[in-house]
């Protein structure tokens, strides 16, 4: 199968100031959670599961166990708070502890509903999840809304519905489990991913369902300051253009779909890329087709009227903006917290990780940023930083969070 990730891609995104969640004795919270479906997809053993890491790029030494695999269906709401389905991956290790630590790994930009992490197999979006699985936890590897078998669009970088869809599936994940889950969760996310884990970390962190508790944060080579950092990087040409193209319009698609930034895609988007692009982003369609019907820059893609509305954003987008950018504001982690990056990032500038700690510590916090050594990975310094970075967060959790 092909991500957005193959054809190079990850931008970033994130959100927050997370809307406030349902506590567990709501009706709606009883109700959210609930299982609707158990696939179980394979059983690996821990040789074959060394094998597939190494086969997709990511480090096999922290394997211990084989591990069984699972696609968790469950009820949560949409970014309207309506009520809807999700999908998930659960990877458990094959006797394992009795009792299993979490880590809630979030995955980065797909734009496709087959490369979520529940839909993939020795697949980049799956490896971290079987990373963590074989080391000794409980892998929990939200879908988000929209992707995997979650009915209706994917609403992209919407860090609200990232947290309750990921929120609902550590729910889905107890209820299977039941004592067998502890309470303790890491949380940790690549790229789109860094910025829902966080979202996730902050909902946890203010008790958001008392059965969980924060213990640890790891995000990785998020995109924290997407007005100020990341989109001028991104128009300045700072970034792989391939992936810059491809990001703005998605970027522009879905945020439409949910803020209403324009009332004609050829408002938006240049011939003939204006009567097909919003079709390419309907959870369908492959990266590679992605690939396929669109131009290599931003400037053959958008309109003068899109580049201005990036560069001065209207006051509708500047309002989602901002609850984009304060994904790393106003809180401080009362957990171990780290931030990865990598010098050199193709897609989400370094930047942003500074960004990101500056506001950490305008509230108090000391965040760890590690700089990961500069690697590529499949040509891409971004993808490369989720390798690197997995597998420095694994052992350090196996240090520091694993059960006997």
């Amino acid at each position: 199968m092909t991500s957005i990730h193959r054809w190079g891609a990850a931008l970033v995104a994130g959100a927050v100031a997370c809307t406030l969640v349902a506590g567990p004795g709501t009706a709606e919270a009883q109700e959210r959670g609930r299982l609707t479906d158990v696939v179980r997809l394979r059983s690996v053993s821990a040789e074959n599961t060394k094998a597939e890491l190494t086969a997709t790029g990511f480090s096999a030494a922290a394997v211990r166990y084989g591990v069984d695999t699972f696609r968790l269906e469950y009820r949560t709401v949409d970014a309207r708070k309506r009520p809807t389905t999700a999908s998930g991956l659960l990877v458990l290790p094959a006797g394992g502890p009795a009792e299993l630590s979490t880590v809630v790994t979030e995955h980065g930009t797909t734009s496709y509903r087959g490369d979520a992490p529940s839909m993939s197999v020795e697949d980049f979006a799956s490896s971290p999840a079987l990373t963590y699985g074989s080391a000794g936890f409980a892998a929990v590897a939200p879908d988000y809304l929209g992707l995997g078998t979650g009915p209706g669009y994917h609403p992209w970088m919407d860090v609200p519905s990232e947290t309750t869809a990921s929120l609902d599936m550590l729910r889905a994940t107890r209820e299977f489990l039941g004592r067998r889950m502890g309470s303790d969760v890491v949380v940790t996310g690549f790229s789109q991913g860094a910025s829902a884990g966080l979202g996730l970390a902050r909902a946890l962190d203010e008790r958001a369902d008392p059965r969980f508790r924060l213990r640890a944060l790891a995000p990785i080579s998020g995109a924290y300051s997407f007005r100020d950092v990341e989109i001028p990087a991104l128009l300045a040409g700072e970034l792989d253009k391939k992936s810059s193209a491809l990001y703005a319009a998605y970027l522009l698609v879905s945020w439409n779909r949910s803020h209403h930034l324009y009332r004609s895609p050829s408002e938006m988007f240049r011939a003939p890329y204006d009567k097909t692009i919003e079709g390419l982003f309907d959870g369908e369609h492959t990266g590679r087709q992605l690939m396929a019907g669109t131009p290599g820059t931003v400037g053959e893609l958008l309109t003068p009227a899109a580049i201005e509305l990036l560069r001065n954003p209207s006051p509708r987008f500047a309002a989602a903006l901002r609850v984009t950018d304060g994904v790393c504001a106003g809180w401080n982690p009362r957990v171990p917290t780290r931030l990865y990056v990598m010098p050199g990032d193709d897609q989400a500038i370094a930047a942003n990780t500074g960004s990101c700690a500056a506001r950490f510590g305008a509230a108090g916090a000391r965040p760890q940023v590690v700089s990961l050594p500069t690697s590529v990975h499949n040509g891409s310094t971004h993808l490369a930083s989720n390798v690197r970075a997995t597998e420095d967060i694994v052992r350090w959790l196996v240090r520091d969070f694993s059960r006997p």
